[in-house]
């Protein structure tokens, strides 16, 4: 799978209930763990002081990561995206083919 990384901002219409953000909010942690659990949600931090967030995802292509991963999220309808494909870096300590 290739890696993205993914900002997300997410902006409740105005007029929504508060019921309907708590379940959706719900929702969303529980598939975002799915996510997670099959290799799509590598990483995911929030910036201090910000209501957005930013994550390392995984898809086999960016069509795939817009349609089979983002877009099951239960908050998408109310997210701006900004999506950008990664590649492994020659430098990065993280590598793990034990090249530098």
């Amino acid at each position: 799978m290739r890696e993205f990384l993914v900002e997300i901002t997410t902006t409740v219409p105005e007029g929504t209930g508060q019921d309907e953000v708590d379940r959706r909010r719900a929702a969303e942690a529980v598939r975002a763990r799915e996510l997670a659990a099959t290799g799509h949600l590598a990483r995911l931090w929030r910036p201090v002081g910000e209501l957005r967030s930013i994550g390392v995802w995984r898809a086999a292509d960016e069509g795939e990561l817009h349609e089979k991963v983002l877009g099951t999220l239960p908050l998408r309808p109310w997210m701006t995206l900004a999506v950008t494909p990664l590649e492994s870096h020659p430098n990065d300590p993280g590598r793990g083919d034990g090249t530098r």
